[in-house]
């Protein structure tokens, strides 16, 4: 397991190359794989995120942002940071209020402040690579980011997915092969379902799962139907 200080180690990181980018980016600028979004409406939504998972690990009710225009570089910094001194600050093992128990039970809660860190580290990721692709720039944290971003889909943003009722089980198992090593699965068909693989990087994987690229993709390969592979990725494996 990933120690909490690593994950704030590479969550820090990651803010900084989104802080850095902010400045180079036209607010104006669309960003392909966020729907209708402009690159502010991008800086604005990650720090709302930061600000509300940091209410989320301390347990306390959201303190309202209001509703902007707000200059996007002092507006970031102040969510990141208040998000980062937030997890330091907190035992990683305290309770708190977390992904794993919407939907679930008070008896059958588990969640952690530790969920947080690696939460919030994937979600900085994803939206880091959003907004510098966006701005024409590359960013790669490298294959154990990317590996550890697909395998929070699968074990953790589809199941819940299918726990809030917004998608159907899957009737189709599907099977991610990573290059660099390692395979996991989507849970929730039945044993004699029939199978979908894609192999590839783990970066190209990870982007598959959270709607950043297409199963045509040059650099992955799928056996199994396509066809029910696009439909139920249009479906939503992340939220």
């Amino acid at each position: 397991m990933t120690s909490p200080l690593r994950y704030l180690g590479a969550l820090h990181e990651y803010q900084d190359a989104f802080l850095a980018t902010i400045s180079d980016a036209d607010p104006a600028a669309t960003v392909p794989w966020c729907g209708n979004w402009t690159v502010e409406d991008l800086v604005v939504h990650l720090a709302r995120v930061h600000h509300w998972a940091a209410a989320q690990a301390r347990r306390a009710p959201e303190a309202p942002l209001g509703e902007g225009p707000f200059e996007l570089v002092a507006h970031y910094t102040e969510c990141a940071v208040e998000l980062r001194a937030t997890l330091a600050e907190l035992d990683p093992e305290s309770r708190a209020w977390t992904l794993l128990d919407d939907g679930v039970p008070p008896a059958e809660r588990v969640g952690t402040v530790r969920f947080w860190h690696r939460r919030q580290m994937l979600e900085t990721l994803v939206h880091t690579w959003d907004l510098r692709t966006a701005s024409g720039l590359d960013f790669d944290p490298g294959p154990a980011a990317w590996i550890d971003c697909l395998d929070e889909v699968v074990t953790v943003m589809h199941p819940r997915q299918v726990r809030l009722g917004r998608i159907q089980p899957l009737a189709t198992r599907v099977r991610f092969d990573p290059d660099e090593g390692g395979s996991v699965r989507l849970l929730g068909a039945p044993p004699d379902a029939p199978e979908i693989s894609i192999g590839g990087p783990a970066r190209s994987l990870a982007l598959l799962a959270w709607g950043r690229t297409s199963p045509d993709d040059a650099t992955l390969t799928v056996a199994g139907d396509r066809a029910d592979l696009k439909e139920l990725l249009a479906a939503g494996l992340t939220p």
